[in-house]
């Protein structure tokens, strides 16, 4: 008999009453349920966490933030329940806590009433954090806690990357004013640089004037006192001159009395003169004498008239001239008495001026003193303002000149400082589809094992008639893995048509679960050879250690290490890792290795089952004698 007889007769007795065809269909759709269930329940659950119910319990009270009165816990509520990554409901803490009880919530967020008043509290000198409370119940569902730890990160992220905006723009428009203002001030410091210079050389003839004028005074002092001393002998002289004239004006006085008794005496003489020659005529007519003898008397008295007459005007003269000598005399001892008198004035003010010279010249070296240490002050004064003002402008030039738009972009920049550039050499298109690989390889293994629970492992009777182990042990391989081939036929298409799962690679991917099916089932008619009904519980055995081991779930770098060294010996982690490969469009190099892998496991599987076959041949054990307990 041919191992297609073999097979063939192994069909018939799996399909010969209608409850066999039913169990045979029943098993080979166990893959199916299981892997095809379990990936459409799993398809996409992040894309429908907007159905997860959460309590949103807003307390805050608000507070001042950036000089505007701000309620933080609000705003988030508003964006959380426009965003509606979740089913948010608001409400009071109670009712939170009876929907966490009863189950009506997964989990409940709560923003204190502080929340915001501690947000605000970084630009105070006592800053703390601000809290966001997360109420969960692992008796609703452990992953949705997971999840609501995650919600939580990712609120705080989004309040952090609001307020630090919002502050580093406040801090970023108020660098510019400082840089505005410290333009300003280094041009008011360049003004000051301007007007310190005009002072500085203002300073400078005020200090040189002020030498000219210590050196002026000093000189003026000098001749203050020169004159005080010259204004006490002047005085002392007008002393003595008032003294003098006043007696000159008693003797001129005493001499115009005189003078004006002689002018009247003259004067009367003057007048009589016509008079006495009238009378000397009569007298000479009286005595007889002729008109010429008359005229010849007259002729000599006459020129004595004459004489008389020039005498008394001559007298005349002189008692004018002794009046007005008189009168000057008078005017001489009157200013003399006066000047004297200004001269004793003249002398106190000398004094007091060269007391005042000396003060004003003591007075005029302090200035020039004071004049040249303002000189010099100015001009350090001028040094000092420039060095403001290139300090000023230095550190306005150190600081941005942005645009409102930058400070803007800058802000938002400044809050979430670190981008995420995704660039994936490969990529699941889902979640179900991340999990497929493994769920696929599981439930080939499952698929198998389930088989063999209807499936005899070798025909005991060919056995017996052959005596050819290596047909026996093919032909036994063969039915379930064509059984294995529908199974993985029939899950391929739920993955692709009922699921749309997009495969790369897709009859790669239908090869890699073929390979895989057959491969499972070797290993477990291996064990059925050799173990009986312990082999199937073997094979129990290691779908548990693969369901761990594989890495279709966590890396499997996270197990502990006698898992991890497992991972890298059992097919079924090949199984998913070649599933990857040509499910998601990876290297081709490792899908290749990962099958050779397989292969490797289904050539040894059907050696060792082959030997154990060979055994059984050629000799019998009591074990062999006896029913399985399975089957």
């Amino acid at each position: 008999m041919k191992i297609p007889a073999l097979f063939a007769a192994e069909l018939r007795r799996l399909t010969s009453t209608r409850m066999r065809v039913i169990a045979l269909i029943a098993l080979i759709l166990v893959p199916v349920l299981y892997g095809g269930l379990y990936l459409w329940a799993n398809q996409d659950p992040y894309g429908n966490l907007s159905e997860v119910p959460v309590a949103l319990v807003v307390q805050d009270d608000g507070a001042s933030l950036n000089g505007a009165d701000r309620n933080l816990g609000d705003e988030v509520a508003d964006s959380l329940i426009e965003d509606g990554s979740f089913d948010w409901h608001e409400v009071d803490a109670a009712g939170a806590h009876r929907g966490l009880d009863d189950g009506t919530f997964d989990f409940a967020v709560t923003l204190p009433a502080d929340f915001t008043s501690a947000v605000a509290s970084i630009s105070s000198k006592d800053p703390r954090q601000a809290e966001i409370d997360l109420t969960t119940n692992d008796a609703n569902n452990y992953l949705a806690s997971t999840i609501g730890s995650q919600a939580v990160q990712r609120i705080r992220t989004t309040v952090t990357e609001k307020v630090v905006r919002e502050a580093g723009l406040t801090m970023l428009d108020a660098l510019n004013t400082v840089r505005v203002k410290l333009i300003d001030a280094a041009d008011g410091a360049g003004k000051l640089t301007d007007g310190l210079g005009s002072a500085g050389d203002g300073a400078d003839t005020l200090a040189d004037g002020a030498g000219t004028l210590a050196a002026g005074t000093s000189k003026l002092r000098t001749g203050a006192a020169s004159l005080a001393s010259g204004v006490d002998t002047l005085s002392s002289g007008l002393s003595s001159l008032t003294s003098g004239a006043e007696q000159v004006s008693g003797g001129t006085a005493k001499l115009r009395s005189v003078a004006d008794r002689v002018g009247s005496a003259a004067d009367r003489v003057s007048s009589a003169v016509p008079t006495v020659r009238k009378d000397l005529t009569a007298a000479l007519k009286k005595r007889g004498l002729d008109d010429a003898q008359i005229a010849d008397v007259l002729e000599v008295v006459d020129p004595i008239g004459t004489r008389v007459g020039e005498l008394d005007s001559r007298v005349q003269q002189a008692v004018a001239q002794i009046d007005a000598l008189d009168n000057g005399a008078a005017q001489v001892a009157r200013g003399s008495a006066k000047l004297a008198a200004g001269a004793a004035t003249a002398a106190t003010g000398a004094h007091t001026l060269a007391d005042g010279v000396a003060s004003a010249d003591s007075g005029a070296h302090k200035l020039d003193d004071g004049a040249h240490t303002l000189a010099t002050g100015i001009h350090k004064l001028d040094d000092g303002a420039a060095t403001l003002r290139d300090a000023l402008r230095a550190g306005a030039e150190k600081l941005p000149d942005d645009s409102a738009d930058t400070r803007k972009a800058q802000a938002a920049t400044l809050s979430d400082p670190v981008g995420i550039a995704e660039d994936s050499l490969t990529q699941a298109q889902n979640y179900g589809a991340g999990l497929a690989p493994f769920f696929a390889a599981l439930a080939g293994w499952i698929g198998i094992y389930a088989l063999f629970l209807i499936v005899k492992p070798i025909s005991k009777r060919a056995v017996t008639a052959l005596r050819s182990p290596i047909r026996v042990t093919l032909a036994g391989w063969l039915t379930p893995a064509a059984l294995g081939a529908v199974q993985m036929v029939s899950l391929f298409g739920v993955l692709s048509i009922t699921l749309g799962f997009a495969f790369t690679h897709p009859l790669p991917t239908l090869g890699i679960l073929l390979l895989a099916s057959a491969t499972f089932a070797a290993i477990i008619l291996a064990l059925n050879v050799w173990l009986g009904s312990v082999g199937q519980f073997v094979g129990l055995v290691l779908m548990v250690l693969q369901l761990v081991t594989a890495g279709g779930t966590f890396p499997w770098q996270t197990l502990p290490a006698p898992l991890a060294a497992l991972h890298h010996v059992l097919p079924m982690g090949f199984v998913v890792d070649a599933m990857r490969q040509v499910m998601y469009g990876g290297v081709a190099g490792r899908a290749w290795t990962d099958a050779a892998v397989l292969a490797t496991w289904l050539v040894g599987a059907l050696l060792v089952a082959m030997a154990g076959v060979t055994r059984m041949t050629f000799r019998r054990t009591m074990r062999d004698l006896q029913p399985s307990l399975i089957g």
